[in-house]
């Protein structure tokens, strides 16, 4: 099987990351409802760090109903995806830093960290809606993120919901198509 094959073949059968971008729906819903809360922005920091524990085992569940193979043991690229994952943690120390020294940073931090480390997984799944929604998460969390008065922070996370909410429909309509052009390929063979 060559390269392109190898992506295809890991796009339809991860159906270009869903499960884990859904998840990330129910997370940052979360993280919003958590920024709007009357708590000190101390706690709202804590507990969005307390809510991305949630993203994993809800993606894995979404990914049993969804019937997507989330790990793809069987294609070489298969384990990249994790390691693209992986990746933005190296980021982390940026996100305890605002935590101590600029908690009303925090949120932005972590949203543009978010945001941008999805840029590879548009090579992985050989798609654009995350070469073009990458920077452009990255770009707004980061303007919303400087022009949010500290009472309003909430915006951050819920422009990043949306932004997280127009990738997942792109992604479903181009899973949509390669899911077609493959089925029409088979019929051909």
């Amino acid at each position: 099987m060559d390269l392109q094959s190898l992506k295809q073949d890991l796009a339809l059968r991860n159906k270009n990351g869903l499960p884990f971008l859904l998840s990330g729906i129910v997370v940052w819903t979360l993280i919003t409802a958590a920024f709007l809360l009357p708590i000190e922005l101390r706690l709202q920091n804590i507990a969005l760090l307390a809510l991305t524990g949630l993203l994993f085992p809800v993606a894995i569940g979404l990914a049993g109903l969804l019937k997507a193979d989330w790990k793809s043991e069987d294609n070489p690229l298969g384990s990249l995806g994790l390691v693209c994952n992986l990746a933005q943690f190296a980021y982390f120390p940026l996100v305890f830093w605002a935590l101590g020294s600029r908690p009303e940073a925090m949120v932005f931090v972590f949203a543009v960290i978010a945001g941008a480390h999805f840029l590879p997984y548009g090579w992985l799944y050989d798609t654009k809606a995350y070469y073009i929604m990458a920077p452009v998460m990255a770009i707004v969390s980061t303007l919303v993120g400087w022009a949010a008065a500290p009472d309003s922070l909430w915006t951050v996370p819920l422009a990043f919901l949306i932004l997280l909410a127009a990738l997942n429909v792109w992604l479903l309509a181009d899973y949509k198509k390669k899911s077609g052009i493959a089925g029409m390929e088979k019929r051909a063979a």
